[in-house]
């Protein structure tokens, strides 16, 4: 029974964090039809916002759309033969569309699917392997392998309620080989994902958007709770997650992660597919209880070494572990000294250190009561720093700084000094952390560079660009290193609309502007995460910047999307390839990139 407790309370309280909401389209939108974009065309599907239905949509009404939806549910991805619904599955479904009728409050902006599934983020269906053509340049030979980034893409239309973390994992991938390249988009064969996928419509619970007005928040816990009594779906032995955060690669495995679940292995065939091959708990102990991690573990390329934490609705609320070379998971550390619920996005680790982010975005679950997610920002709460040795057997060495203003959502690099005296961090901080769920852009996300003196407790911050920047990265060779270099996307006009290359050897104690270079996509793109990939991987010699950014941009005006490689070392960050997609694609979150050395040993 408290093991039924903790996932209820878990499918409703861990969900991927961050993540920017769609600009407004322009293209119009028709609730009677399937609103994706067809993988065999890149040209937009014709029922989408435009200029002039901007007023039409405002006053589309939920109950317009859901009438709709009860009539015909559709699928966005691949088409299936369901089965026969149950007189339970019905009742159900039943008394979901009650609640979006009549107990869900009016749509804010940030969970109304027709504002949230427009424009840049709109799904599309899953595409096979397809030829691609390189239109401009050549790809280098470094570049053989396969780029992969995961974002949401809801399977089904939303019937109420959506919120842009809710969608399911999908991966983007471009398979490069000698010169040629092949794209491929699959979703993560999620135990949710499949679940759905047979009954035919979305049954499971969202943390962001389920609870809108108190007889919704009432009703969906009481329905939620009777799907998981009823066996409609089983979170405590299959997990809740959509695997649509990050993917990483450590223990002779690829991972597509989130934080309500644990990973899902992936697999690339020989022809430039993806397959799921399903959860994996990691050799764990037939007595643990191991059903949630972060998305965002960190890998030790020298000892193989993954690290990962998890955090919790209930007490204790973070829990630190990791996993050997051979991919078996070591003994839970709790942390007791954490004295809440906190949504820890990511954390950072060094030779010796493990550091958490006690942030302003908090958990509540006596929220839920007063009709509102049980995520939300606590203004009072002063943020916080824990450090602990990354090999601790307990927390009895953690110990707290406090770091007034700083709610860090991502951490791109971190590293040692003075024989492990100083720790250096570089990552990026909600300003306005009371904007990060509703109106990313308007959070003031900056990059900034931390210095934490150990033995004194004492931090330095010194921010690193004036420019609105996140979804940075470092050349992966320098994890837990000193690093000089980082490439930051650059957030305007609620897209990414570039890259800068920051020098933090110009860091200023009263800050400044640390770019060297940087480049604006053509107007009406937008891109993605960069992912740096070095020109000579072999050679211990090579320069920190010495290799190629890799991203995806699209533009949704004209529905073509691009796979973009630019020069890291040069001071424009010039375009050394551009490969056409043979479809459009959304926004995304996080990827990876796996040479052919990577894909062998999979």
């Amino acid at each position: 029974m408290l093991r039924a407790m903790e996932a209820l309370s878990s499918s409703f309280l861990a969900t991927p964090l961050i993540m920017f909401p769609p600009r407004r389209s322009s293209l119009d939108y028709d609730v009677s039809s399937s609103f994706r974009f067809s993988a065999k065309s890149s040209h937009h599907h014709p029922n989408y916002f435009t200029p002039n239905s901007s007023n039409k949509l405002i006053i589309h009404t939920a109950q317009t759309l859901d009438q709709t939806l009860k009539n015909k549910p559709r699928p966005v991805g691949r088409k299936i033969k369901r089965k026969h619904s149950s007189s339970l599955a019905i009742i159900f479904k039943t008394l979901d569309d009650l609640i979006c009728n009549f107990l869900d409050l009016p749509l804010r902006h940030s969970i109304d699917p027709k504002r949230v599934l427009s424009g840049t983020f709109a799904p599309v269906d899953e595409l096979p392997p397809t030829p691609c053509e390189v239109v401009e340049g050549s790809l280098p030979s470094c570049l053989d392998g396969a780029y992969i980034r995961n974002g949401p893409n809801p399977h089904f239309i939303p019937r109420g309620p959506y919120h842009l973390l809710d969608g399911d994992g999908m991966l983007h991938m471009i398979r490069i080989s000698r010169g040629e390249a092949t794209f491929c988009s699959r979703y993560v064969q999620t135990h949710k994902y499949m679940i759905e996928q047979e009954i035919g419509y979305p049954i499971f619970p969202s943390v962001f958007s389920s609870f809108n007005g108190f007889g919704a928040s009432i009703a969906r816990s009481f329905l939620t709770l009777a799907k998981m009594l009823t066996g409609q779906f089983d979170p405590i032995r299959h997990g809740f997650g959509v695997a649509n955060t990050s993917l990483a690669l450590f223990a002779g495995h690829l991972f597509a992660l989130c934080e309500s679940d644990i990973p899902y292995a992936i697999k690339v065939t020989p022809d430039g597919d993806i397959v799921t091959i399903g959860r994996h708990d990691f050799q764990r102990s037939s007595s643990e209880w191991f059903f949630r991690m972060t998305a965002h573990p960190k890998i030790d390329r020298e000892t193989g070494e993954a690290f990962a934490y998890r955090f919790h609705p209930l007490w204790p609320f973070l829990t630190f572990f990791r996993f050997d070379s051979e991919g078996k998971k070591h003994k839970d550390v709790p942390m007791y000294s954490a004295d809440g619920p906190t949504l820890t996005h990511d954390f950072a680790v060094t030779k010796s250190y493990a550091i958490f982010p006690d942030v302003q975005i908090v958990m509540n679950l006596l929220w839920i009561l007063r009709g509102r997610s049980p995520v939300g920002v606590d203004p009072c709460k002063v943020p916080r720093l824990g450090i602990i040795p990354r090999y601790a057997e307990d927390d009895s060495e953690m110990q707290w700084i406090n770091a007034p203003g700083f709610n860090m959502l991502h951490c791109f690099s971190a590293w040692e000094e003075d024989g492990g005296d100083i720790i250096v961090i570089v990552a990026s901080n909600a300003v306005k952390v009371e904007q990060v769920l509703e109106r990313i852009e308007l959070a003031q996300l900056t990059i900034e560079k931390l210095t934490i003196n150990v033995k004194s407790k004492s931090l330095q911050r010194h921010p690193l660009c004036t420019r609105v920047l996140d979804f940075a990265v470092i050349n992966p060779a320098y994890a837990a290193r000193k690093t000089r270099y980082i490439y930051a996307s650059i957030i305007e006009s609620k897209s990414l609309v570039g890259v800068v290359k920051l020098d933090l050897s110009l860091t200023m104690v009263d800050g400044g502007d640390c770019t060297v270079a940087s480049r604006f996509y053509e107007p009406g793109w937008c891109g993605g995460e960069p992912f740096f990939v070095a020109g000579d991987p072999n050679n211990p010699t090579a320069e920190e910047d010495d290799g190629y950014l890799l991203t995806y941009v699209h533009n949704e005006n004209v529905g073509e999307s691009k796979f973009l490689v630019m020069d890291a070392k040069s001071p424009k960050l010039d375009i050394v390839a551009v490969v056409k997609l043979p479809c459009w694609i959304p926004s995304g979150f996080h990827g990876i990139f796996l040479s052919e050395s990577d894909l062998n040993k999979l």
